[in-house]
């Protein structure tokens, strides 16, 4: 006769409790106005950007960055020139590939630290890419606009939940099903990503498949049209 189990196996994890200091507060002002400022001159250009990360969460340090992102394939001379347009100086231009198969995407910093950056693909993105964004959590303008946080994991795979007074976080590693149902994503992407940040944590980082910065005059086109032609970038959706 088998017996019964003392203890369930839970499949929800189990929360800790993060309640912010002003600091944090304050933070997190200063760096979802720096995002909105980007977004609502990206949207006078008749772009629909997003934002991603611990500013879409709420987790933010000093040090955090400001992504901002345009989530489909545009001409980049029409970014470059809504930037320049809106007196968004960049200060570095680099285009980035993961993996061989992987979308490539074109990135614009807009400060000196690379803390604040503008990217949007040169392709349109998989499902699987889509889904990443909203896996580290995301924002659009009007969220911004009223306040309102999104969950998402951060980069040590910690769920983080917003509340009225901070977060709440539970590991993602063994509840990786509960965690697809808070994002709204497949399990497949949660799996991806699990398996993309532990091997970071175990092998350290191994460098991207493509990374090529621009020079100070050169154009996204002239650089895609030299990648291509030198076979470093294959454009095939």
């Amino acid at each position: 006769m088998l017996s019964t189990p003392r203890h369930k196996v839970s499949r929800v994890p189990e929360f800790k409790e993060v309640v912010y200091d002003y600091k944090v507060w304050r933070t997190l002002e200063v760096l979802r106005g720096r995002a909105l400022n980007i977004m609502l001159k990206l949207r006078e250009c008749g772009f629909e950007p997003i934002a991603h990360g611990s500013v879409a969460r709420g987790d933010v340090t000093p040090k955090s960055d400001v992504d901002v992102v345009i989530t489909y394939s545009i001409q980049p001379y029409k970014v470059e020139v809504c930037l320049e347009r809106s007196g968004l100086k960049p200060f570095k231009k680099y285009l980035v590939q993961a993996t061989p198969s992987s979308t490539p995407k074109a990135y614009v910093e807009l400060d000196a630290e690379g803390l604040t950056t503008v990217s949007f693909p040169i392709l349109n993105l998989s499902q699987r890419e889509l889904e990443f964004y909203r896996f580290g959590g995301l924002v659009d303008v009007n969220d911004l606009i009223k306040g309102v946080r999104k969950p998402g994991v951060n980069k040590n795979l910690i769920l983080i939940v917003p509340t009225d007074s901070g977060h709440r976080e539970a590991p993602v590693v063994g509840y990786e099903p509960y965690v697809a149902n808070v994002l709204n994503i497949s399990l497949e992407t949660v799996l991806e990503r699990v398996r993309v940040l532990t091997r970071r944590d175990d092998v350290g980082r191994t460098g991207t498949f493509l990374n090529y910065v621009l020079n100070v005059d050169e154009s996204f086109e002239e650089a895609l049209a030299k990648l291509v032609k030198s076979g470093r970038l294959k454009l095939m959706r």
